[in-house]
């Protein structure tokens, strides 16, 4: 057996990886192609110097994860099915190349991110890679104005969008898709599926977060896939304060994701 000297895991000698991290278990001559146990200088058949690590035979180093507060916005078309087969799909391909261009520019216009497009779904998230004191704030004034700016692209588009704050897993580093995982990021998709079109719905502690700048109103309880109890659910009206700046620019500073757990 050959004990691996990264993880210490026992290998059988014939192997020349470890099974258990992927490390190198031997070190292979490039002159004389002995193998020679890892970490060794020296070739012990020929004398050839060696590699101390063969970097290009590890793995990857698997991303890492931590959970942060987050606010998760999801948004799509209603009709847009319908409208399409009635049109030219070059015409179709412009109207959603519009819509994408239209949301990637308001949900930066308020500090977001784009994580990815789902047919004619957006995702998008505020909180990573960096975070702000009104993250949630942020998203809702996104949705509102993305909601309101469909119609425009097309008068027989609507659009609507749920966001929910709440912990999520966040991988460090990504950027687009593959950013935030998690049952947040399910349920806001659930949350935005049961919203009426034109309207966006949030939940409790997004409409606590936001309520200083955003009028609401009681969207009443919902039976989302995959929640044993109903949520709560509210519908954003509009804008009451400036207070939140029209801008890409977010702050730096991480808040800590104690005590919110819980999603909304």
């Amino acid at each position: 057996m050959t004990t691996c000297s990264n993880c210490g895991a026992e290998n059988p000698s014939s192997q020349k990886f470890c099974g258990e991290c992927g490390a190198a278990l031997v070190a292979t001559c490039s002159a004389c192609g002995a193998a020679n146990p890892p970490g060794q200088r020296f070739c012990g058949e020929c004398g050839t110097p060696l590699a101390v690590t063969d970097e290009a035979a590890l793995p990857p180093a698997a991303p890492t994860a931590e959970r942060r507060l987050v606010s998760v916005l999801f948004a799509d078309l209603v009709g847009f099915t319908t409208l399409s087969e009635g049109r030219d799909s070059e015409d179709v391909r412009e109207l959603l190349d519009g819509y994408f261009e239209l949301a990637r520019t308001l949900i930066g216009r308020y500090g977001g991110t784009v994580e990815k497009f789902i047919g004619d779904a957006v995702m998008a998230v505020w909180g990573t890679p960096t975070a702000t004191e009104d993250d949630a704030e942020r998203a809702v004034r996104a949705a509102l104005d993305l909601v309101a700016a469909v119609p425009d692209l097309d008068p027989g588009l609507r659009a609507r969008a749920g966001v929910l704050t709440g912990e999520a897993a966040v991988t460090i580093g990504a950027e687009g898709q593959g950013m935030v995982a998690g049952d947040l990021v399910n349920t806001t998709a659930r949350v935005q599926s049961v919203a009426e079109p034109g309207t966006v719905l949030v939940g409790e502690s997004t409409r606590r977060a936001s309520e200083q700048a955003v009028a609401y109103e009681d969207a009443g309880a919902h039976e989302l896939k995959g929640k044993a109890e109903e949520v709560a659910l509210f519908r954003a009206l509009r804008v009451v304060s400036a207070r939140a700046a029209r801008s890409g620019q977010r702050g730096s500073r991480r808040r800590s994701s104690a005590g919110t757990a819980s999603s909304g």
